[in-house]
Parts: structure tokens; C-alpha cells; sequence
């Protein structure tokens, strides 16, 4: 009886090793652009990942066929809006690296943009997974969409009093 159960949490332990070898990275990806960090420095994507890991794996025997990836990437994705909402309000702003593509959006707008471009997640399965209607979350894409392809410019240099101005 013993010998059964060790042979089953040793499989279960291997399947779980093999999906996280073959998912982890895009993942990771995935909760960078998030959180909007630097991929040489993102702690909270990393946080995000591993607890969307942890609780794969502790639904692992009860997936039932379901996909793991769908899994995963749902808990994080409804963690990490659940997370941007308590932490930064509404319609707050996390602190992103500023050099990152995705820093002049709201975490919501990351979420959808993330999902939906980049995860390739219809627009129904997207609304229906945050729990928005499907015109908020198109709204929402391609106010975001627009935003990354136009990104708001930098403020002017301050001019400098007593500077000479150059004839033309």
C-alpha cells in the first residue's frame, strides 16, 4: 500500500517537474509583463509565478485532463488583478521599470494586453476569466494597444533662465 502511494507522489512529482520545465520561462514572461519589471530584475513576477505554481501543484491530481498552462495562467492572471487592485486601487498605478514597454499602462490594461496579445486569449474567455463584460475588456485593449503604439512623450527640458536663445 505504501510502495503504491510513493510510486504515484513520485509520478505526480515528475509530471508536475516536466510541466514547469516546459512552462515555466513563458510564464515567468507573462508575469513580467505584468508587473512590469525589468526581466533581469522582477521580484513581485517571480512571487507571482511561484505562487501560481504552488497552487498547480496542490490542485495537480484533481486537473483531470483539464490543460495545467490554462490553469496556471488563470490563477496568476486573477491573482496578479486581485493583487493590483488591493495594493494600488482601482484605477492606481503600480510602480513599473521605467523602461519597460508596458510602463505608461494600468496594471488592468497590462492584464488584458498580456492576455489577450501575448497569451492569444480570445476576448470572451478574457472577460469571462476577469470578470469584466466583453466591451470593457475591448476597451480596454485597445486603449492599451493604442497607448504602446503612441506612448505618451516625455515632459519638455526645462528651460533655463538667462539662456541665450540662438538666431535663426
Amino acid at each position: 500500500m505504501r510502495e503504491g502511494r510513493a510510486s504515484r507522489g513520485t509520478r505526480r512529482d515528475d509530471e508536475f517537474a516536466a510541466f514547469v520545465a516546459g512552462a515555466a520561462g513563458r510564464l515567468l514572461h507573462a508575469a513580467t509583463l505584468l508587473t512590469a519589471e525589468s526581466p533581469d530584475a522582477n521580484p513581485r513576477a517571480r512571487r507571482l509565478l511561484t505562487l501560481a505554481l504552488a497552487h498547480t501543484y496542490a490542485r495537480w491530481d484533481g486537473l483531470r485532463g483539464e490543460d495545467p498552462y490554462n490553469h496556471t495562467r488563470s490563477y496568476l492572471a486573477t491573482r496578479f488583478a486581485h493583487a493590483a487592485w488591493h495594493h494600488y486601487g482601482a484605477l492606481g498605478r503600480a510602480r513599473p521599470h521605467p523602461r519597460s514597454a508596458l510602463a505608461h499602462l494600468s496594471p488592468q490594461e497590462r492584464l488584458v494586453v498580456v492576455l489577450r496579445l501575448y497569451e492569444a486569449i480570445a476576448e470572451k474567455q478574457t472577460a469571462a476569466l476577469l470578470g469584466l463584460p466583453v466591451e470593457r475588456v475591448r476597451t480596454l485593449c485597445d486603449r492599451a494597444t493604442a497607448l504602446l503604439l503612441h506612448p505618451p512623450r516625455d515632459p519638455a527640458p526645462a528651460v533655463v533662465a538667462g539662456a541665450k536663445v540662438a538666431a535663426s
